[in-house]
């Protein structure tokens, strides 16, 4: 796994509190509050470096705002996922993404995963997103505090959180039934297609239900990271209710 580019002034102060080690480059010049709040935040592990702004607009194509942090990865293997899901406890939610493509729409993902308490994100080794430096600047810092498998076959891992007891769910607009119908109190794996292709068939048979979100406008269907927002959000109501 190579280094971790993260820019921008937001998306480096989310980012550097969960840092282990790595550098941080700022533009030589640059005093003023926020960059300074940065400083403030970055621990002792991370080593800071004063670059022109030229360097800057080398190391990234996005709008850096005069920051660019490069971490070093941090390694997480799937064997660890039963561990992850055992400690949630009776109320782990997990989310999988089934060949998300758009860097956009996994950070997105990955952000509201983080705010809504997934333990843990899935998504497949190939034919998907991997976390780029733009997922990692809009995710905000999720990318670096939420636990990301990357596994070689989604439907094997399914079948493998089923076993810990969770119940899979996913959302597709075929559906016969809403997901505001079912019961996300306990244990559950929210599973989200592709951009424009959804759920590949063999994951739609590993799912223990099949739920839609209800589309009462003209559209046929939201955005996956909106409704992954929205789909994880109804958990956090249940749970909040109980």
């Amino acid at each position: 796994m190579s280094q971790q580019l993260i820019y921008g002034i937001h998306a480096v102060q989310q980012a550097i509190a969960c840092a282990h080690s790595g550098t941080l480059y700022l533009q030589a010049g640059r005093h003023d509050a926020r960059v300074q709040a940065i400083l403030k935040q970055a621990p002792k592990q991370i080593t800071v470096c004063k670059v022109s702004k030229a360097e800057l607009d080398q190391m990234v194509s996005g709008r850096h705002q005069g920051v660019v942090l490069l971490l070093q990865p941090q390694l997480t293997h799937t064997q660890d996922l039963d561990t992850v899901v055992t400690q949630a406890g009776d109320r782990a939610l997990v989310l999988v993404l089934d060949g998300v493509q758009d860097p956009h729409n996994l950070g997105a993902c990955l952000r509201s995963s983080d705010a809504a308490g997934v333990c843990a994100v899935v998504v497949p080794k190939d034919n998907a997103c991997s976390i780029t430096p733009v997922v990692r600047k809009v995710a905000c810092g999720a990318a670096e505090n939420l636990p990301v498998f990357r596994v070689a076959n989604i439907a094997r891992t399914l079948e493998q959180l089923q076993r810990l007891g969770c119940w899979v769910i996913g959302l597709t607009g075929e559906a016969t039934q809403g997901l505001y119908d079912l019961d996300l109190t306990g244990s559950i794996v929210m599973v989200m297609g592709a951009e424009g292709a959804g759920m590949r068939r063999l994951t739609k048979e590993k799912c223990d239900f099949l739920a839609n979100l209800p589309m009462l406008g003209c559209v046929e269907s939201l955005n996956v990271s909106v409704a992954t927002g929205v789909a994880l959000y109804e958990a956090v109501r249940q749970r909040l209710s109980l």
